[in-house]
């Protein structure tokens, strides 16, 4: 485990938590005899690695059992934006895992979160637009870029989660889109990172299909429409959002500077491939 948020699991420590490793289906010897009151498992995409745990949870006595799902098992809708009760896919493994908490426990509750940024976080949300925009390189944006999406900070994430820890009763058998209260655009988002570098940004658009890419490969958002609503964390948790993207990137653009990766070799071959295909001339 040698990448954040991993690495910095000695925060936890500091702090006076606890971290313990393991594989998820032996935490029953792991943690025997340990008592809790709430288990929350971040870990899990599917009934095989989540029902150790819940299974061990269940016959340990937890009292509640939080789950962290995904608002990608939303199916697309006509009526932007998603919200708690929309249709999902029936197949996903997200989706069973609800069910097979909901049957088990008396009181449970799933979060959907969508895309995050915030320090620690291992998957590249912001800082994939920040690559080329400190390189003068072009952003390439699949379709339109007038795609909405949703890009929360990690902190309505975690305080959305410690209101239902505090307040189980009302937590109890809900699912919560655990996302901001404002959509962007993807063009959007591309103009408020060059903002946030206190730079200028190129954005150039292209059809996946015309230029022979796989736009999940060349792109770190859906080339659609995708975005939720916390309705029910608003309604249930007395919940509200604070990100703020613009002031956000900001605190962002500084960490990622101060790690250095803005002068780290990076190769865009795709990009490049992309772009010969538009017939882009391509930096050097």
């Amino acid at each position: 485990m040698k990448k954040t948020p991993f690495t910095r699991f000695s925060e936890i420590t500091s702090a006076g938590g606890r971290t313990v490793w393991g594989n998820p289906a032996d935490v029953g010897k792991i943690l025997e005899g340990e008592v809790f009151d709430a288990v929350l498992d971040n870990n899990g995409k599917d009934l095989d690695s989540v029902s150790p745990v819940a299974d061990w949870a269940k016959s340990s006595g937890v009292k509640q059992f939080l789950f962290i799902s995904s608002a990608g098992i939303y199916k697309p809708t006509d009526e932007p934006p998603h919200v708690e009760g929309d249709a999902v896919k029936a197949d996903a493994g997200h989706v069973l895992v609800e069910k097979y908490i909901s049957k088990i426990f008396g009181s449970w509750a799933s979060f959907r979160p969508q895309y995050m940024i915030g320090s620690g976080n291992n998957k590249d949300c912001e800082e994939w637009f920040f690559d080329r925009i400190v390189r003068g390189r072009p952003v390439l944006i699949p379709g339109s870029g007038m795609q909405l999406t949703n890009i929360s900070h990690v902190r309505d994430l975690s305080s959305m989660l410690t209101l239902a820890v505090q307040n189980p009763a009302a937590a109890s058998g809900h699912i919560f889109n655990c996302v901001s209260d404002r959509a962007v655009t993807l063009d959007g988002m591309a103009r408020l990172c060059a903002k946030a570098a206190g730079s200028s940004v190129e954005i150039v658009h292209y059809d996946p299909k015309a230029v022979g890419v796989d736009a999940k490969k060349a792109f770190p958002f859906r080339n659609m429409h995708f975005y939720a609503e916390p309705r029910a964390a608003n309604e249930i948790l007395g919940w509200s959002a604070t990100t703020n993207l613009p002031e956000d990137l900001k605190e962002r653009y500084e960490e990622y500077v101060k790690i250095g990766r803005d002068k780290k070799e990076m190769k865009f071959e795709l990009d490049d491939k992309i772009l010969e295909s538009l017939k882009v001339p391509v930096a050097a």
